[in-house]
């Protein structure tokens, strides 16, 4: 009887090139994840932005290492050079779907010297799905309309159930409200006057420059700023008429103001299923729930939150116990609101350890409860799965603990991102000044490859099954 080694080396043999390489590749997805892990050592080991141009040849190494995984690694990916710095990305409404392409709208920020004006630019993002040949196009991004911002634009955030309604964050204490539709393509040259915003939502005592959010189902807007204060809007009344609005410009007053915060609020988010209850967090250190129904107070504050200032914060859409925050100590922490405390007290449920700079922004998945994003200063775009939390694979020895992906495509700081909830798993995301790119921004758009975030008996059945393909088709003549 052939024994059990000479067995496998006899199917090994007669194991078509097609196939092993697929399920190498399937492996190398695996063992990677993505991470690119022969570099992770110097991601551990890269300093902070400050002292990023002495570390120039070691950026430009990784990022070498990065290109050549770029077919393993990715379903789609497009890289687009920007000529000035962008802030801020959102995903707008899909206003075409076809069997070959999508096409959907694209919200980019242009930060500029002062020789031009700030911009707030509605891109169109073309979508090619997968041709007949089998093989995936990258994404096309073209520029739609441009509106002429009145300050530099710091922060985008859409109106989920009427995306083509934007609100921006700028150099000062209002937030601004744009219908993109209706707003008319300006021409963006030196002393150009400003486009009128549909709606000024009022309320700041000073600069509110990134902490924005709008909730899922109603129309409100929710800031925080230098004032120390979270502010909520209500734009229900008038929304509807924003566009017909032929002077632009009307104000809007606050539905309540919320002091707790003993620094700048850098970010806040709403609990998806109520307007009334928001979080958020600030270079106070401080994580603060607030519930409007009892008070102008907080309801609950972490006072130690992380190690530094916090940057940005998130809450789990799919449950409305989790919420993440990223923070200048380098961490992403998820927090369980039922194990804190009105006193205050409560740790987080877990650390995630992966980035060697400041944390500048984090998002759950559309996609898979348990999946969110992080994004930092050391140029990588982390993505986490805390259902992964303990069963850390043999073959993924160095990963941190939940880190299935890891982009590594930009080469500078990673400002933001914004994952599509039309395309799933697909990703846009920014970067800020890069010297390789001349001073201006990075614009990716890309979708990783389906056999890392499916289940892994999934992805190994289906390539058993294109097996049989491949022995029928190397058995003919």
């Amino acid at each position: 009887m052939e024994s059990e080694v000479a067995a496998k080396a006899r199917r090994e043999a007669e194991t078509p090139a097609t196939y092993i390489g697929l399920k190498t590749r399937a492996r190398t997805l695996r063992l990677s994840n993505g991470s690119v892990s022969a570099s992770s050592q110097q991601q551990r080991s890269t300093e902070k932005k400050k002292k990023r141009k002495s570390h120039k040849p070691t950026v430009d190494n990784k990022y070498s290492q990065w290109k050549t995984l770029v077919p393993i690694l990715y379903d789609s990916l497009s890289n687009q050079s920007l000529v000035w710095p962008c802030l801020s990305c959102r995903w707008g409404p899909q206003f075409e779907q076809a069997l070959a392409k999508n096409q959907q709208r694209l919200y980019l920020t242009e930060q500029t010297d002062g020789s031009v004006p700030n911009t707030l630019v509605v891109a169109t993002c073309e979508a090619v799905k997968k041709q007949l040949n089998g093989k995936t196009c990258s994404p096309f991004v073209k520029k739609y309309k441009t509106i002429i911002h009145p300050g530099e634009v710091n922060r985008i955030r859409e109106l989920p159930q009427n995306s083509k309604i934007v609100a921006t964050h700028t150099d000062s204490p209002d937030v601004l409200i744009w219908d993109t539709e209706t707003q008319p393509d300006r021409h963006a040259v030196l002393g150009a006057p400003h486009s009128r915003p549909d709606l000024i939502l009022t309320g700041h005592q000073n600069n509110a420059e990134f902490a924005l959010a709008m909730f899922p189902t109603e129309p409100f807007v929710l800031s925080g700023g230098k004032d120390k204060s979270v502010v909520l809007w209500s734009i229900q009344d008038h929304i509807t008429t924003a566009g017909s609005n032929k002077t632009g410009g009307r104000s809007v007053g606050p539905r309540g103001v919320y002091h707790g915060h003993e620094d700048t609020v850098e970010d806040v988010a709403f609990c998806p299923s109520s307007a009334q209850e928001f979080c958020s967090v600030g270079d106070d250190s401080c994580l603060i729930l607030w519930d409007a129904r009892t008070g102008s107070g907080p309801a609950m504050k972490v006072e130690k939150a992380h190690d530094a200032d916090l940057h940005c914060v998130d809450w789990n859409p799919h449950d409305n116990n989790l919420i993440l925050t990223g923070s200048a100590d380098n961490t992403v922490r998820l927090f369980d609101r039922r194990n804190l405390t009105s006193n205050g007290v409560g740790s987080p449920i877990y650390k995630f350890e992966g980035h060697n700079a400041s944390v500048l922004s984090v998002q759950w998945s559309p996609d898979k409860s348990s999946v969110f994003g992080s994004s930092a200063e050391d140029g990588l775009l982390n993505i986490w799965d805390y259902d992964k939390l303990g069963k850390k694979s043999a073959r993924a020895p160095k990963s941190p603990p939940g880190l299935f992906f890891q982009h590594a495509g930009h080469r500078d700081n990673v400002v933001d991102f914004h994952w599509n909830v039309l395309e799933p798993w697909t990703i846009v995301s920014v970067s800020g000044n890069c010297e390789s790119n001349g001073g201006g921004g990075t614009l990716q758009i890309w979708r990783m490859s389906e056999l890392i975030y499916r289940p892994e008996d999934e992805v190994l059945a289906e390539l058993e099954n294109f097996k049989s393909q491949v022995f029928s088709c190397a058995s003919r003549p």
